[in-house]
């Protein structure tokens, strides 16, 4: 069944589906210019590795029980024994734990040199919240800046905090930047809302190369169906994060002409 959605699909950033959604998607834009670059480029998939508490991650309980002597048999304690107030009963709390976090992102690698001509990340709602994900990703992205490789960041998260842009007063729910090298400190910014499509873009490479163009909506429509999400998804219940009153309508009209609200 394909997504119900003409453009990105809310649905998919509930954080039950986003890994899965997050890490096909690499891989599709991966496997979908790997043939556009031979032989002088290959797509390498990288990961970025970092620990970090996060209060949104999985917490350790304390269980709400007393430690202490059980019987497990029917004998009764001696009489003699002075019965002692019970103990008074623990609040269950969380413990936060240290977790491993592993970012997949590519890199187009000229084949000659080993070089990497062009960086390619997709935003996790982890690099979008304040904590060590951001840091991560923000000192990768100054170090990507700073150098001679052209970074694509692609947004498709409504939730958090966008990348910074100077002098931003852009207001959209997703976007995509193409950095090239030679316009730096400018960038190409695509903005776009929830019911639009999602822009195509070209693939900056080596000057005087050809740059293919990146058809993310057709990559997107094509996970959601091979993936399977329309099993996954009940859209007679609110995604997550919730749409707001902006969308809310719009989306429930969308979904009741499918027959699927």
């Amino acid at each position: 069944m394909p997504s119900p959605f003409p453009g990105m699909n809310p649905y998919l950033e509930n954080p039950e589906l986003w890994p899965e959604a997050h890490s096909r998607s690499i891989i599709a834009i991966a496997d979908a210019i790997a043939p556009q670059l031979r032989p002088k480029y290959r797509v390498a998939v990288e990961k970025r590795v970092y620990q970090m508490i996060d209060e949104n991650s999985i917490l350790v309980g304390i269980p709400d029980v007393v430690v202490g002597r059980s019987l497990t048999n029917t004998e009764k304690e001696p009489s003699n024994i002075a019965v002692v107030a019970p103990l008074t009963k623990p609040i269950t709390v969380n413990l936060p734990i240290l977790e491993e976090v592993r970012e997949g992102y590519l890199e187009v690698r000229e084949v000659g040199t080993g070089e990497v001509v062009t960086v390619i990340e997709i935003l996790s709602p982890k690099n979008k919240r304040t904590g060590e994900g951001r840091k991560a990703y923000e000192s990768k992205r100054q170090q990507v800046l700073g150098s001679l490789t052209h970074l694509i960041e692609i947004d498709l998260l409504r939730g958090g905090e966008p990348m910074p842009i100077l002098g931003n007063q852009i207001k959209s729910d997703y976007r995509i930047l193409v950095s090239r090298t030679e316009f730096r400190p400018k960038a190409e910014l695509y903005p776009f809302e929830l019911q639009e499509q999602i822009p195509a873009f070209l693939l900056p490479l080596r000057r005087g190369d050809t740059e293919p163009l990146v058809d993310l909506q057709a990559l997107i429509h094509s996970i959601y169906e091979r993936a399977g999400f329309d099993l996954a998804i009940d859209y007679t219940c609110e995604a997550v994060p919730p749409l707001g009153e902006v969308y809310s309508a719009w989306v429930s009209e969308l979904l009741k002409e499918q027959g699927l609200h």
